[in-house]
């Protein structure tokens, strides 16, 4: 199979989906209304309610969801072949992930900019509320450890990498402050400028490898770990124009123009798939992702197909930048599918390897030895980038030689593999940095939320000693996780995890739907709902009772047994709701009218 097949089998589909799909739900689901007043609108405050321009929205939101989801996820689900992944981004993110980004960001800028646990107060109950709060907080933990992991695993002893990766941080603070103070609203000329010293970045990586500063740039596992936490918890404490939008929105480019750039590859050298369409593996027994290609492959690709990690974003820091409900369409549905065409573009990528370098790179290599494969091309990749790249499991190594693989294969240029693979790298850390700098900026407000009903100072979102405390707090709970952790313990587990809140999300989306009068198109978010429900706790039960407990990792058993059962008890919470206001419920109507009105009193049109 020639990857050029499935390039444009994905781009018509994509885009039919866009225009038909989309639309469907825009007008006659949600009734997208661009005269309704949005929170950012209504409060105006600088820091966090900051009305956006669409494409800046956009810009952030794609890089905050397309963390390492779409690029690790099906990367280690091609142990099961290219088809199995190819089918389930296309269907999934269709009819499945855009729609769940879609409802839940609409339902967070109609109920004021609140986050999901507040919206399943609003929609639900207050049982719910604290179900979802407790949930959400698990989730981002495990999901922020998860992704960093394989930052630490592709940049540890990598100088040219680790400064590959840096030097865009302190590149999206002075674009940040060029927009706000030096050339207010040059977005295009700040856009040039930050693109193109974060490439100078790249190019300066060699010679930064290679000289003086190199010792001072090449850190060990657990330094890695410690630094990236140290991030995390500057991005959450930051003014969002300062760090958070400018970096997501220049990760941005550099993401989309990196998967058009591939895409062009693609096109121009037309790769051969080594990767079979099915593997042995689909049966079990795989030594990336252990057990069988159901559940396990919907549970590792995550976010290339639905993750109920957008769901936080979308009820987090993106409504409160919505200028229009008429962005939601383009910001929420658009911002998914194109993050499904990454994740085709990385499984593309990783299934042009020979199996062999493939398992060679992303398994341990004892597991390795014991397959009884020869590696191929490997040993001539690893000399081209300068790096060894075998036993670096995580996703982001081998997707980042597939990368290279392709581009240098273009005529002229073999001798640039190793500024390509650096590249690849730097492409994949930004992708998962927007969602660490995303995801612990929510997780502060989850717990300034929660930690107000005891306090009423933390609830608000400009008191300093409550930012700072609940940003530490939550940055020291996942940088714990991921100092002790690994690929093969935590990614699992963040699969579980995301998924079980993306069911918890499309039953609270369904619950709203049905509210509002609109109980005929609730198939849209039901179906998704009970599909994922069943698969993942299904690989929720597997991974507890045949891989966690027999290995004696109680803590990560006990944390996927908690978030199993708050989420079902959340979906049962909803299933009655529905079956109260379908019977016409006094009590609940009620409630559905107060829901419509947010804390200031304005009301909700649904």
């Amino acid at each position: 199979m020639n990857a050029l097949v499935l390039l444009i089998i994905a781009a018509l589909v994509f885009v039919l989906a866009y225009r038909f799909y989309g639309a469907f739900m825009a007008a006659k689901v949600l009734a997208l209304d661009p005269g309704h007043q949005t929170p950012a609108l209504i409060h105006n405050d600088g820091r966090d309610y900051v009305p956006t321009n669409r494409w800046l929205v956009f810009g952030h939101h794609f890089a905050a969801i397309a963390g390492a989801g779409p690029l690790i996820g099906p990367v280690l689900a091609a142990q099961f072949g290219y088809l199995p992944g190819f089918l389930w981004i296309l269907i999934g993110a269709v009819v499945a992930g855009a729609v769940h980004d879609m409802v839940i960001l609409f339902a967070s800028v109609r109920h004021d900019g609140q986050s999901l646990a507040e919206i399943a107060r609003s929609e639900v109950s207050n049982f719910s509320y604290w179900m979802a709060s407790i949930a959400l907080l698990f989730l981002l933990i495990v999901v922020l450890a998860g992704a960093s992991v394989s930052v630490v695993n592709a940049l540890y002893q990598s100088p040219w990498g680790t400064f590959t990766v840096g030097v865009t941080i302190p590149i999206a603070i002075f674009i940040g402050a060029y927009l706000k103070w030096l050339r207010p609203g040059r977005i295009g000329e700040a856009t040039v400028i930050g693109v193109a010293l974060i490439v100078a970045g790249v190019v300066l990586g060699p010679v930064i490898q290679h000289s003086s500063l190199a010792p001072l740039l090449t850190f060990d596992k657990q330094q890695l770990s410690l630094l990236i936490a140290a991030y995390g918890f500057l991005a959450a404490v930051l003014p969002v124009w300062l760090l958070l939008v400018p970096r997501d929105y220049l990760s941005t480019y550099m993401k989309i123009g990196t998967m058009l750039l591939l895409a062009v590859g693609v096109i121009a050298v037309n790769p051969v798939l080594q990767m079979p369409s099915v593997t042995k593996f689909v049966a079990g027994g795989g030594p990336v992702i252990p057990g069988k290609v159901w559940p396990f492959m919907f549970i590792t690709i995550a976010c290339g197909a639905l993750s109920g990690f957008h769901a936080m974003v979308s009820s987090g820091t993106t409504p409160k930048m919505i200028t229009s409900e008429a962005d939601i369409k383009v910001v929420g549905y658009g911002a998914m599918l194109v993050e499904g065409f990454v994740a085709l573009m990385a499984l593309i990528a990783a299934t042009v390897l020979a199996p062999a370098d493939y398992f060679a790179i992303n398994s341990a290599p004892e597991v390795f030895a014991k397959l009884g494969m020869h590696v191929q091309d490997l040993p001539v990749l690893s000399q081209l980038v300068g790096e060894n790249l075998a036993g670096r499991p995580g996703g982001a190594v081998s997707l980042a030689a597939g990368m290279a693989h392709i581009f240098s294969s273009i005529g002229g240029l073999r001798h640039l593999m190793g500024y390509w693979y650096h590249f690849a790298i730097m492409f994949e850390a930004l992708f998962i940095l927007t969602l660490i700098d995303a995801g612990t900026r929510v997780g502060r407000y989850l717990l300034q939320e929660i930690g107000g009903v005891i306090y009423k100072p933390l609830k608000d979102t400009n008191w300093w000693p409550g930012i700072i405390l609940t940003s530490g707090i939550f940055t020291l709970a996942w940088g714990y996780l991921l100092y002790g952790g690994t690929i093969s313990t935590i990614w699992p587990l963040f699969g579980v995890n995301n998924q079980l809140l993306g069911s918890m999300a499309l039953a609270i989306g369904t619950t709203m739907l049905i509210r509002m009068g609109k109980v005929r198109y609730a198939w849209t978010t039901f179906i998704p709902m009970v599909f994922l429900t069943v698969t993942t706790i299904t690989a929720g039960y597997q991974n507890i009772f045949i891989n966690y407990l027999p290995a004696h990792n109680y803590l990560l058993a006990v944390i996927s047994i908690i978030m199993l059962l708050m989420v079902i008890a959340i979906i049962i919470d909803a299933v009655r709701v529905w079956f109260q206001l379908l019977s016409g419920s006094k009590t609940e109507l009620e409630k559905g009218r107060a829901a419509s009105l947010n804390e200031t009193g304005s009301a909700h049109t649904y």
